[in-house]
């Protein structure tokens, strides 16, 4: 069965790849939609040198700070702390990070960005640069300001949320 809008488009089998109007009237689902696609579009181009989007944030997350512990770093980014092991461990094998246990704790293991994490992150660069340019194409560049803007806020408050959840 095919169900009509008030503009006349049909939705059913012969319309599978369209939208209904109802669910783009939902928030969360155009961010789960728009956030898939830009998934599946970073790691089609992180794929072709051999990484994940999640090497990518650590890579990222290490440029801007100074070496972090792995549960630092799982922390900071909200990965799970075996799967951001596994991340390091590949990253590690790849030359991009090093990996020393902490002189003050033995337990604590201290993961650093290499020169060749360095020089990976600036080869990529202009890919990521280029893939989120082509996801954001049908906005102007103040658009695309203002839209990095109100996600940012967004993020942020989440943020927020997640280290001091409210009490009821």
């Amino acid at each position: 069965m095919h169900q009509q809008t008030s503009a006349g488009a049909s939705y059913g089998p012969r319309n599978a790849g369209v939208t209904p109007p109802s669910v783009l009237n939902l928030n969360a689902y155009l961010m789960y939609a728009t956030g898939k696609a830009a998934r599946r579009r970073l790691t089609d181009a992180l794929t072709a040198h051999g990484l994940r989007l999640r090497h990518l944030t650590v890579l990222a997350m290490l440029e801007d700070t100074a070496p972090l512990s792995k549960g630092d770093l799982a922390s900071r980014l909200d990965m799970n702390q075996s799967d951001l092991t596994r991340t390091v461990t590949d990253l590690e094998r790849a030359e991009h990070v090093t990996c020393t246990r902490d002189p003050s704790d033995r337990r604590r293991i201290e993961v650093a960005l290499t020169a060749a994490g360095r020089g990976a992150l600036a080869r990529l660069d202009h890919e990521v640069s280029a893939t989120e340019a082509d996801l954001l194409s049908p906005l102007t560049r103040e658009e695309r300001d203002r839209f990095t803007s109100l996600l940012r806020r967004v993020h942020t408050h989440l943020e927020q949320v997640r280290e001091d959840p409210p009490t009821h």
